[in-house]
């Protein structure tokens, strides 16, 4: 028999990274396109060591500049995709654009698994997708 007690934790313990080329105009761009709101930020000038921006509904990413000797040195800038899961995706999709994020996936309601939700590019390339869909344990 399999057990299929769920083990998920409240807490953000999941950390998606990023790279930038330049980090400090995605900060910008994450905080004006999608409301992320930046928790922490170290660097000097044009460099950003370490960024935590947090989503207001929770969880949160951390990202930072293009540089040797980092664990995201492998990394290529502008590679990734996240989805964030969302009460009002349409909201969002018209504050996305209007900030001149890159619309991919136009609003799409998905039948098969009951969510609406979009997907777009940021200034260097990174893919978003915002949806109602929570997850199969939501349903």
């Amino acid at each position: 028999m399999t057990d299929t007690r769920s083990s998920v934790k409240t807490a953000t313990v999941v950390w998606p990274t990023l790279v930038y080329r330049d980090a400090r105009a995605a900060i910008r761009f994450l905080e004006q396109a999608f409301g992320f709101e930046t928790t922490a930020s170290y660097g000097v000038g044009d460099v950003v060591d370490h960024a935590e921006l947090a989503w207001p509904g929770g969880g949160a990413v951390m990202l930072g500049s293009v540089r040797e000797g980092v664990a995201q040195s492998c990394q290529s800038p502008g590679a990734g995709s996240i989805y964030i899961a969302l009460d009002d995706p349409d909201s969002l999709y018209a504050r996305a654009k209007a900030a001149g994020a890159e619309i991919t996936r136009e609003l799409t309601d998905e039948t098969d698994y009951e969510s609406r939700g979009f997907t777009c590019r940021d200034l260097e390339g990174v893919y978003w997708s915002f949806g109602t869909y929570r997850g199969a344990q939501s349903h």
